[in-house]
């Protein structure tokens, strides 16, 4: 077992969006050893094309994958130079996990602290992909109740224009944190509510921080004095990042939602509510629930499959007959995988 505060482990925040990741973010940003940036877009659109990439032994390719990351929209955001980036992933080890590694762990060096990770809602649906990047990652995943998800994405200036879209964001999320539980191990997946660490904070990041092997920092319940300096001025709709955590959110849907949104997002959700603790305001009907249930069992099913498609997809379109190296290479239980 890892000593406390000598873990090197990635840290990867996930969950629905709308869920708190940013505010998780921002508790785990504050401990003494942990940085994680503003929300990136480079790793799964680079992974998506890694065939094009081809051969990272080569310092060339390398450089084009460089390009790729520091050119990707919101990279300015880590207030990192691109061409010391670029150049560090180039003098870095030859994976396509060490090339986004080492732009996280820049980052963090910003802060002078040594674990790094990153946050986006949208790698909760992706978790192989995660850990073939990262095989010793953490992964924190920030569960809220889902209709107050949907009532607070339909006021994002992001937002879909089809209200289905966005409660099946949710419906996604669930399924995806669901199979997570049963599939990872105690010391690789990690689940909090939203709902309990906003009413008291300081147990849920006690629990966090065991999980991370670090130890409780009291900066870690306070992470709106963070605000500042790791949520971009633009993105407007974190404003309450800014503020303490607050429980004034919490069941919000009751006032954000009419009556017809709210029945979509019950009859959509089914029994997945009650799976995470919330009461639905009518109960759920049988064929809510096997609708829900024939969801899930199918996702669950067909999902690595389609993982496996699309990798075969992946080597089959790459010139080089085969996809570059993926896993990362940088830190100690990275390394000791491929001794």
């Amino acid at each position: 077992m890892t000593a406390l505060g000598h873990s090197d482990r990635p840290i990867f925040v996930v969950g629905c969006p709308r869920s708190g990741t940013t505010m998780l973010q921002l508790m785990l940003h504050a401990h003494p050893r942990i940085a994680l940036p503003p929300e990136t877009r480079f790793l799964l659109a680079a992974y998506q094309r890694r065939a094009r990439f081809g051969d990272l032994t080569d310092p060339a390719r390398r450089r084009e994958l460089a390009g790729f990351v520091v050119a990707s929209s919101q990279f300015a955001d880590l207030g990192l130079d691109p061409d010391e980036t670029a150049e560090a992933i180039v003098a870095g080890p030859p994976t396509l996990g060490s090339a986004f590694g080492i732009v996280f762990r820049s980052y963090a060096h910003r802060f002078g602290k040594p674990r790094w990770g990153d946050k986006r809602p949208l790698y909760l649906r992706h978790l192989p992909t995660i850990l073939r990047l990262f095989p010793d990652a953490q992964i924190i995943n920030i569960m809220r109740d889902g209709r107050d998800c949907v009532a607070s994405l339909k006021e994002t200036p992001w937002k879909p224009s089809d209200f289905g879209t966005l409660v099946d964001y949710w419906a996604q999320s669930a399924d995806a944190s669901l199979l997570a539980a049963r599939r990872y191990p105690a010391d690789v997946y990690h689940q909090v509510r939203y709902e309990d660490l906003v009413a008291d904070p300081e147990p849920h990041l006690r629990r966090i921080c065991g999980f991370l092997g670090e130890a409780y920092d009291p900066a870690m319940s306070a992470p709106d004095r963070l605000a500042s300096v790791a949520v971009p001025e633009y993105k407007t709709w974190h404003t309450l990042t800014h503020q303490a955590p607050t429980t004034e959110r919490i069941q919000s849907w009751r006032t954000r939602l009419t009556e017809d949104e709210l029945r979509r997002c019950e009859a959509a959700f089914g029994h997945r509510l009650t799976k995470f603790g919330y009461q639905p305001s009518a109960p759920v009907g049988r064929s809510a629930r096997m609708r829900s249930e024939a969801r899930l069992i199918a996702r669950h099913r067909l999902g690595p499959a389609r993982q496996a498609a699309r990798s075969l997809w992946t080597r089959v379109r790459s010139s080089e007959g085969a996809e570059p190296p993926v896993a990362a290479l940088l830190t100690a239980g990275q390394r000791h995988a491929v001794s």
